[in-house]
C-alpha cells in the first residue's frame, strides 16, 4: 500500500491559482476555491462536464458578483 502524505493536485489547480492572482486583496484563497467548487457542481448540473475553461469563466463571475456586494455593502 502506497501512503501517499500530500494531496493530489485538483483538475482545477491552474484555475484557482490564475483566480488567486487575478483577485488578491480583494478575496481569500479560501473563497476563491469555494468559489471554484461551485462553478464545477453548477457545470456539472446544467451541461454534464465541467470543463476548466467552463469552470474559470463561471467562477470568475461569482468573484466579481461577490466584490460588487462588499463594494456595496462597504
Amino acid at each position: 500500500m502506497n501512503e501517499h502524505t500530500e494531496a493530489d493536485p485538483t483538475p482545477y489547480s491552474d484555475v484557482e491559482a490564475v483566480l488567486r492572482d487575478e483577485f488578491v486583496g480583494i478575496h481569500s484563497a479560501t473563497t476563491v476555491t469555494r468559489c471554484v467548487e461551485a462553478a464545477h457542481y453548477g457545470a456539472l448540473e446544467v451541461t454534464g462536464y465541467a470543463h476548466p475553461s467552463l469552470v474559470e469563466r463561471i467562477a470568475r463571475k461569482h468573484l466579481h458578483v461577490l466584490a460588487l456586494v462588499a463594494s456595496d455593502r462597504g
